[in-house]
């Protein structure tokens, strides 16, 4: 193997290695964060790209020239989660896929970790409504926060803490 062999693997090691990194940002100021909202919200469009902000008591979700809000007080539920999506996706993806032996699924393999936040309201008159959105990581736990101390509710409110044992966990079934 000569030398300039050696360059291209590890630059292309390299390059893989940073599709298949996340980049962990958390995103500690508040205030607008690009979302994709997948769907819920009264009077928009389903995997809506646009801006997700808490002010003045209100979630404020502004895609395009329209947006749409919700009362703080209205939310019954708040709930943040962690999952990932293709790296790769659109019409490249799909183009990849026609790749001869199987090689355009590889890249399938490739994911970005992403966060997702799902609200639980009650519109005006009473409705119940649910809205789900996907942002990058970090962000969500903060919209959480931000969320609750202006008057949301949550079933979840935090991760249990190191120090409770195994016997505390309610997950476990007690024997009789």
């Amino acid at each position: 193997m000569t030398f300039r062999d050696a360059t291209v693997i590890v630059g292309v090691a390299s390059l893989l290695a940073g599709l298949v990194t996340p980049v962990a940002r958390a995103q500690q100021a508040s205030g607008p964060v690009k979302v994709v909202q997948l769907t819920g919200l009264v009077g928009v469009k389903d995997n809506a790209k646009g801006t997700l902000s808490v002010e003045n008591g209100q979630l404020y979700f502004v895609h395009g020239k329209a947006s749409s809000d919700v009362s703080a007080s209205s939310i019954q539920d708040v709930v943040t989660g962690a999952d990932s999506q293709r790296a790769v996706g659109g019409t490249v993806g799909l183009m990849s896929m026609a790749a001869p032996y199987g090689g355009g699924r590889v890249l399938s393999l490739f994911r970005t970790k992403i966060d997702t936040l799902t609200v639980k309201y009650r519109d005006a008159d009473g409705g119940l409504h649910g809205a789900i959105f996907t942002m990058p990581v970090g962000t969500a736990e903060v919209i959480k926060k931000e969320l609750v101390a202006q008057g949301a509710h949550t079933t979840a409110p935090g991760e249990p803490t190191p120090a409770a044992g195994p016997s505390s966990s309610p997950n476990k079934e007690q024997k009789r």
